[in-house]
């Protein structure tokens, strides 16, 4: 997302990657947090296949998903009437959504907001911010420079590599320790903060979750 071409991320989904995932684990535990807050209108910003928007939209929700591939909604929008569920699906940048001020009650962001420079995570997370009502809940995952890829690849500027092979070559990430972590958080108030990670074929997988309110 951000200034990556929509090209990339509909070659990666044409490829049937990330189609067939499951729902986030974090985003299972958030649903009952978000009933217990009387949410209503939940955005999935980089929805992708969908995965959690069929997650949200049986749990009840007023669901709305983002993408900047169409070839990924249509996968979402497939697989929603498959299961007679509902969500309305626009194409969009996440440094740019097309939502008015205030709108959603949460917004979930799951392995999305990394892809791009550091300008686009502080855009993107203004976005969220803006779209966010008074009290509203964020759930958003970074990449950790502890993660196994961090370095490697064509260096953009400190902290971001555009990866050269595998399934996201040509796509920017931007790895985040928890210092520069809490300083793009500062216009949130941080509910938790901690690191997700696994061990896949001697590699290290590092994820920052981070659960946040607009004040």
């Amino acid at each position: 997302m951000g200034g990556i071409s929509v090209s990339v991320w509909d070659r990666v989904f044409e490829a049937g990657e990330f189609t067939a995932l499951e729902s986030h684990p974090d985003v299972v535990r958030l649903v009952p947090l978000l009933k217990e807050r009387g949410a209503r209108r939940v955005l999935d910003l980089g929805c992708g296949a969908g995965r959690h928007l069929i997650l949200l939209a049986r749990e009840g929700f007023e669901v709305h998903g983002v993408d900047i591939s169409e070839r990924a909604l249509s996968i979402a929008r497939e697989r929603l009437l498959r299961l007679g569920l509902e969500a309305e699906l626009k194409r969009c940048s996440m440094t740019s959504l097309d939502y008015p001020s205030e709108f959603f009650d949460a917004v979930v962001c799951i392995n999305v907001i990394y892809h791009g420079t550091r300008r686009d995570v502080l855009r993107a997370l203004e976005e969220i911010r803006r779209v966010l009502r008074r009290g509203g809940l964020a759930l958003i995952t970074f990449i950790s420079k502890r993660s196994w890829k961090y370095g490697l690849g064509k260096e953009l500027e400190e902290g971001t590599y555009v990866q050269s092979e595998g399934v996201e070559a040509g796509i920017p990430h931007h790895y985040v320790d928890e210092r520069e972590l809490r300083e793009m958080l500062s216009g949130f108030t941080v509910l938790e903060l901690r690191l997700d990670e696994k061990v896949v074929g001697g590699r290290r997988i590092s994820h920052w979750v981070v659960l946040a309110e607009r004040p």
